[in-house]
């Protein structure tokens, strides 16, 4: 991103008043070295469902050193998705994407159980949110568009559920039993300071 300079200094400046730390990479490899340094290998990890994480294998770059590693997508079983859910809110250390990021200093999310907000929210120690520059907009009001209207039909389509806007491609607002946006988090801030630090690959990944 070095020709958004202005840019990168204006979303940092945002995000530190809110007592959350910005860092910059060249790309996700780089993001993924990064992160298996700063989390031992002592420590339980859970992992926010993401198209972005999958790409860069982090849950399996975890397990292949160690890590227990707390990802529903290894779960067999419904009950089994529900308990790793539940325990991932126990974890030393939280791994979640994020559907959009305000340069005004907003970090906004749409889940379907809200596991994941609830993760990003309270309880792990330390949590890191993953994106590519493809999801970082101007505004709190844009970062709600992006979630609305591009992640949530994009990601409601991947996980095999087909609420309006999967046809539409824009939010209608529904009562679908199959909608995936049940829950709508915006992070304006953390009250303990370096609790949430923000990555941010000059790549685009996921929704």
């Amino acid at each position: 991103m070095a020709d958004n300079s202005f840019i990168i200094r204006e979303l940092e400046d945002n995000f530190e008043k809110r007592n959350i730390e910005v860092l910059w990479f060249n790309t996700f490899d780089e993001i993924g070295q990064y992160l298996l340094a700063q989390i031992p290998r002592s420590a339980k990890v859970g992992i926010g469902n993401s198209k972005t994480l999958k790409s860069m294998e982090i849950t399996q770059a975890l397990q292949n050193r160690g890590n227990i590693v707390l990802d529903k997508t290894l779960a067999a079983t419904p009950s089994e998705i529900r308990e790793l859910k539940r325990n991932s809110l126990l974890a030393d250390f939280y791994i979640s994407s994020s559907n959009a990021v305000s340069i005004d200093g907003r970090i906004v999310n749409i889940d379907h159980s809200g596991s994941r907000v609830a993760a990003l929210s309270f309880g792990p120690d330390r949590v890191f949110v993953v994106i590519g520059k493809n999801k970082i907009v101007e505004t709190h009001s844009e970062a709600l568009q992006r979630a609305r209207n591009t992640a949530a039909p994009l990601n409601a389509k991947r996980a095999g559920y087909s609420p309006p806007c999967v046809l539409t491609g824009a939010c209608a607002d529904c009562t679908s039993p199959e909608r995936v946006c049940f829950n709508v988090s915006i992070i304006e801030g953390q009250h303990v300071k370096g609790r949430l630090t923000l990555l941010i690959a000059d790549e685009e990944d996921g929704y």
